[in-house]
C-alpha cells in the first residue's frame, strides 16, 4: 500500500480530541492541525516533540489539509498510526496470496455483513472449502522489548468480534483473527490483558471455540506500508 501523496516530516506538538493533532512542519516551521486517524490510546506514539510524518492534500472536500501517517521511533524504526491502513495492506496481501493461512480460497469479499450487527473484514470462499471469516486488528502498542500487544485501550467492539467469529466456527466455518503489527521494532505478539481484561477473556473463549489467531508484521517506509513476516503469537 503506497501513500497517494509524498509524506512530509513534522514535529508533534499535541494530540487532542482523539482525532486532531497540532504539528509543526519541519520545512517551514508552520504550525498546522492534522487529522489523527486513530481512535485508540496510542500509548508511546503521541509524545510531544516526536518526529512524525504527515500527508498533505489539496482535496477541497477535506477541512484539514494534513493527515498524520507515521511516527518515528528509536533506532530508525517507524510506526503507522492510521488504523485504516491494515485492511488495505491485508487486501493487497490476500490478492497476492501472501498470507499463508488464507491462500487457498479463490474469492475474497470485503466488509460482508454477518452475525447480528457486524461486518467481517474479509470473507474468503471457494475451492470447495469452508468459508473463512477473517477479521483484522491494528497493533501498534509496545511496552516491553520487542513484544507487540493488543489492545491499547478497552475495546468492547473487539470483544464482540471475537464472539461473532466463534459463532461462525460453531456453524461449520473457519475463522481467523489477524493481528497486523504496524511498527517495525516488534518480533512477538501477546494480549495486553491488563488494559482490557474483558477482551482477553473473549480471546480465550474464541480460541477454545476454534478461532485461529495469527499475526504478521509490516514493512514501513515514508512511501508506504506492506505485509511483513509472520510473528509468533504468545497468547
Amino acid at each position: 500500500m503506497r501513500f497517494p501523496t509524498p509524506l512530509v516530516p513534522a514535529r508533534l506538538i499535541r494530540r487532542y480530541k482523539r482525532f486532531l493533532a497540532d504539528v509543526e512542519l519541519e520545512a517551514t516551521g508552520e504550525v498546522v492541525v492534522a487529522h489523527c486517524p486513530n481512535p485508540g490510546a496510542m500509548l508511546g506514539l503521541q509524545e510531544p516533540g516526536m518526529r512524525i510524518w504527515v500527508e498533505p492534500n489539496n482535496d477541497p472536500r477535506k477541512k484539514l489539509k494534513f493527515g498524520w501517517r507515521l511516527a518515528e521511533l528509536p533506532d530508525g524504526h517507524l510506526a503507522g498510526i492510521d488504523t485504516s491502513v491494515p485492511n488495505r495492506v491485508v487486501a493487497e496481501a490476500l490478492a497476492a496470496g501472501k498470507i499463508t493461512e488464507a491462500a487457498e480460497w479463490e474469492t475474497v469479499r470485503p466488509e460482508v455483513p454477518y452475525a447480528e450487527k457486524s461486518r467481517v473484514d474479509f470473507l474468503l470462499s471457494g475451492n470447495n472449502k469452508p468459508d473463512v471469516y477473517l477479521e483484522v486488528k491494528n497493533v501498534h502498542l509496545r511496552r516491553d522489548g520487542n513484544l507487540a500487544e493488543f489492545p491499547d485501550c478497552v475495546t468492547a467492539r473487539g470483544a464482540r468480534h471475537l464472539d461473532d467469529l466463534a459463532a461462525m466456527v460453531g456453524e461449520g466455518h473457519r475463522a481467523l483473527m489477524l493481528y497486523l503489527v504496524q511498527r517495525t521494532d516488534c518480533g512477538r505478539f501477546d494480549l495486553a490483558r491488563d488494559l482490557d481484561p474483558n477482551y482477553a477473556e473473549a480471546f480465550v473463549r474464541a480460541s477454545r471455540a476454534g478461532v485461529e489467531a495469527i499475526c504478521y508484521g509490516t514493512s514501513i517506509s515514508t512511501e508506504g506500508v506492506t505485509l511483513g513476516a509472520s510473528i509468533p503469537v504468545i497468547a
